[in-house]
């Protein structure tokens, strides 16, 4: 004697309104569209399925249908690493004139050019600080500023830890020659 399992009785479910049902029959007669070859993402490794013909736009009284929709799943990508640079302490004057003539990143002639414009600010500042010249510290920074990038853009390629020193230390050097008192002592 053979014990067979028995099923379930099917549960019957509230068949839909004939609004509903005459919107599913539209619907239905609507192109069969095909989903393309699913797409691989890359690091979830899940797949998206791209329709390869545009559906038109669902009707909307099929978003008020008495089934609830499932909720999609929201996946976030992994938050990107970032690294952060060593930063070197600032440079003092002596240091980055030091290193700068050290630099293979620099030839020459490039090198002295840029001694000549680093000795014609600092005299114009002296200047400056003396009253002998009527120009603003804003100009002269502006100075300033454009020669730095000149040498980082000199260095950037060839020398990055000196080019990045230079960078960290712009401010506290600019810092040096704005202050009447601290660049007295220069």
């Amino acid at each position: 004697m053979s014990i067979e399992p028995q099923a379930a009785p099917a549960a019957t479910l509230p068949g839909p309104s004939p609004s509903l049902k005459a919107e599913v029959d539209t619907v239905a007669s609507a192109p069969v569209v095909r989903p393309a070859e699913p797409a691989r993402t890359g690091s979830t490794g899940g797949s998206l399925a791209k329709p390869a013909v545009s559906t038109p736009p669902a009707p909307a009284k099929l978003a008020a249908s008495p089934l609830p929709a499932a909720p999609p799943v929201k996946t976030q990508p992994p938050a990107p690493l970032v690294v952060k640079p060593a930063v070197s302490p600032p440079l003092d004057l002596k240091s980055l004139e030091t290193r700068l003539k050290e630099t293979k990143a620099i030839g020459v002639f490039t090198k002295l050019t840029l001694k000549n414009q680093i000795d014609d600010l600092l005299e114009r500042l002296r200047a400056f600080y003396q009253g002998r010249i009527k120009t603003s510290l804003v100009e002269l920074r502006r100075s300033f500023d454009m020669l730095v990038m000149k040498t980082l853009a000199l260095l950037q390629d060839a020398d990055p830890p000196l080019a990045g020193a230079l960078a960290s230390s712009r401010e506290s050097i600019w810092g040096l020659l704005s202050d009447p008192a601290k660049f007295a002592t220069i």
